[in-house]
């Protein structure tokens, strides 16, 4: 019998002993400690936060790790960055990176941009969440804006609409692909504003306020704050690619998902 299990602790601990789990699907679930044992891996994918990662007693963490670098080198870039010049440098590589992007998108008919692949974020549901990113990030924690969110912005999974439209964001928008980019154009310029004029003394300025309820009570240096939203351009450009090299081989591979709600 299928079963749905969202957001409980159901399976905690559990044991699983000739269960058929072909075709399932787990999503923001917390695997940790999760041991698999005697069983048929076979065309399994596995993303996300990966640490000591065992397969058949070799610890796997540090090939994934270095080959992510050898396909993504701003991802080294990112971790080395120390200096006022250094995030100068890689908010350069990063606006370089998404306008090849964006440029490689627009080769796509727009239907297809509305397209998940694989359940996973369309590439103008991408682009809305990093609005959201860097409203929050930028625009509330290092220039403390007390209202900065765009309606087009995007949040995680799971943020009620109640929620959303406190901020005023609309979860039920459709916009277009050149309406996001306009709104993601006036982020970029903020933080590209933020950068050119950086010290390094600034990066330790620090900001007693927590991003959103929910996070840790704890003080975000401007550094800090800007790492995060670097930290999502790349990651959630390489998710892009992957879905843009997708719908490149195949226009309908995310047409199950089309207009599939945030």
């Amino acid at each position: 019998m299928a079963a749905d299990d969202d957001g409980t602790g159901a399976f905690r601990g559990a044991s699983f002993t000739g269960a058929d789990f072909t075709g399932a699907k787990f999503r923001d679930c917390d695997l940790r400690q999760v041991k698999i044992t005697d069983s048929w891996l076979v065309d399994v994918r596995l993303s996300g936060l990966v640490g000591n990662l065992v397969v058949n007693d070799v610890d796997v963490t540090a090939f994934v790790e270095g080959e992510l670098d050898r396909r993504h080198p701003e991802r080294v870039q990112l971790r080395d960055k120390r200096t006022a010049g250094d995030y100068r440098a890689m908010r350069d590589t990063i606006e370089r990176l998404w306008a090849g992007t964006i440029a490689r998108a627009g080769q796509l008919p727009e239907p297809a941009l509305h397209q998940r692949v694989d359940g996973e974020w369309s590439f103008i549901e991408t682009l809305r969440h990093l609005v959201l990113a860097t409203d929050r990030w930028a625009g509330y924690m290092i220039l403390n804006k007390p209202v900065p969110y765009h309606p087009l912005g995007l949040p995680q999974p799971g943020f009620t609409p109640a929620d959303a439209a406190a901020l005023g964001i609309d979860l039920a928008a459709r916009p277009s692909l050149a309406e996001v980019l306009e709104a993601r154009g006036t982020r970029m310029t903020m933080v590209r504003g933020i950068v050119d004029g950086l010290t390094d003394d600034d990066l330790e300025r620090v900001f007693p306020r927590l991003p959103a309820p929910g996070y840790p009570a704890e003080a975000r240096s401007v550094g800090v704050c800007l790492g995060v939203v670097m930290k999502e351009e790349c990651e959630h450009r390489r998710y892009a690619v992957r879905d843009l090299a997708a719908l490149e081989a195949d226009p309908g591979a995310g047409a199950a998902h089309r207009d599939a709600p945030p």
